[in-house]
């Protein structure tokens, strides 16, 4: 027995789950997709730990009907999706690809005919790859491609669907693949990391002016990845690195969205970043959203190193911190979400936010037709107590959405982590509940 029950958290309340294209569809050259960046780093040697590829992935293109059928049969109210990039439009600009319509098309109507509510994510990391040969993220025209590309979605569903966001998690898109190099397209320092962020910040804030004028009754938001972090020690210099930390993490894309500018004070590297702003771009960063969501799985510890290049803030392994760990090695921390809910809810400008990300990845061993994990139900429980914690004290927390429907392509981890609330079993593509996913059914019933 859980401490809570679905009413507590409010009729109005949503309750989903979260999947991206590249992540589950496969099908990657069929009906006129063009390669993605994904496509092209995944196929490189020594990118994916374990040398494996999305071609396939959990074959949604062809089983959509079936796997959205399991969010109906969890009781939930939401399916999240994400539209890709290079199915739509296979050559980044230019010409529709009519089938790429068609299939989203398909996938909104059996999620409404089940009587779900769509939830669309216009760019989940799956950039063209013509598109980055012209620079990506760091070409300043990219604005305008994004711009393009949202107008079509926007025109081509805006009838069917009314929920959007614009953007998943820009801090880990331009980190991880302009800065650090792990995920696509693999590049890095900060030459290539500071005009990206400039530039998907000025695209996040295009996008939603776009679905603004092209969708009636649009609610529109984005999304953010956050950790809450934490000064390891006491000194003054563990707390300016925390608050460097934090606001490349945490506040890089969200104070700019609400014409806050950057957040350079705290973190004066990000100063230059001004070689990349012209005259009226501070004014084109911000956009009034009607929600923002957020995606937590861990918190973050750091501490003052002096050769950190820009924060000055040194992750300390999770590892180190004696509590429990998801196979992704990620530290099990409940309250991380419910201390970001707070962060996130103090700024004036935010209305309603929605956790549109949490879950995580435990080992799972079917056995027969039954997989249990009770790790991953304890996880969940533990976090949403959290979430009600935080409602309850007068936070606009508005919903909640686990990551993920289906064990996916971990970007660079592979297959091996495992998220969903349905296992799949990649060389069969057989698909069963976990008990997890059955304790949504049950708790959502009532």
């Amino acid at each position: 027995m859980t401490a809570f029950s679905k009413s507590d958290f409010g009729p109005g309340f949503s309750w989903g789950v979260a999947t991206s294209a590249y992540q589950i569809e496969g099908a990657v050259s069929e009906d006129g997709r063009s390669p993605s960046i994904w496509d092209t780093f995944s196929h490189t040697p020594g990118k994916i730990k374990t040398g494996e590829n999305g071609d396939v992935a959990c074959d949604f293109y062809h089983r959509y009907q079936g796997d959205i059928a399991f969010i109906r049969q969890m009781n939930m109210q939401v399916h999240r999706f994400s539209l890709a990039w290079p199915r739509i439009l296979p050559g980044g600009t230019g010409p529709v690809n009519p089938k790429g319509l068609d299939f989203y098309h398909r996938v909104i109507d059996r999620t409404l005919e089940l009587g779900l509510k769509p939830w669309v994510t216009l760019y989940h990391w799956d950039l063209p790859q013509v598109l980055e040969d012209k620079g990506g993220w760091t070409n300043r025209e990219i604005v305008s491609w994004f711009g393009e590309y949202v107008e079509v979605c926007a025109r081509a569903f805006g009838d069917k669907v009314k929920h959007w966001m614009v953007l998943n998690e820009p801090t880990v898109f331009t980190a991880l693949g302009y800065m650090q190099g792990k995920h696509a397209p693999g590049r890095k320092g900060l030459g290539n990391f500071l005009p990206a962020v400039h530039h998907a910040a000025m695209a996040q804030a295009e996008g939603g002016r776009i679905l603004r004028a092209n969708v009636k009754d649009a609610q529109i938001g984005t999304t953010f990845s956050a950790s809450y972090v934490e000064a390891a020690g006491p000194t003054w210099l563990s707390r300016a690195a925390a608050a460097s930390y934090d606001a490349v993490v945490n506040r890089l894309f969200i104070e700019p969205a609400l014409g806050l500018g950057y957040p350079w004070k705290a973190a004066p590297f990000l100063l230059a970043l001004k070689r990349y702003i012209r005259p009226g771009d501070m004014e084109k960063l911000a956009f009034d959203f009607d929600f923002i969501g957020l995606q937590t799985y861990f918190r973050q510890q750091v501490r003052f190193d002096p050769l950190a290049l820009g924060t000055f803030a040194r992750e300390i392994p999770h590892a180190e911190r004696g509590g429990e760990l998801t196979e992704m090695g990620w530290e099990v921390w409940p309250e991380n979400i419910y201390l970001l809910l707070r962060q996130f809810s103090a700024y004036k400008g935010v209305k309603r936010i929605l956790i549109t990300e949490n879950g995580a990845a435990f080992p799972d061993t079917p056995q027969g037709e039954r997989v249990s994990d009770p790790q991953r139900l304890k996880y969940i429980q533990d976090h949403l107590a959290q979430v009600l914690r935080a409602k309850r004290e007068g936070v606009p927390v508005e919903g909640y959405f686990y990551w993920s429907l289906l064990d996916n392509f971990e970007w660079a981890e592979g297959y091996r982590p495992r998220f969903g609330l349905v296992y799949v079993d990649y060389p069969t593509q057989k698909r069963i509940l976990k008990d997890s996913g059955r304790w949504f059914g049950e708790f959502l019933a009532n």
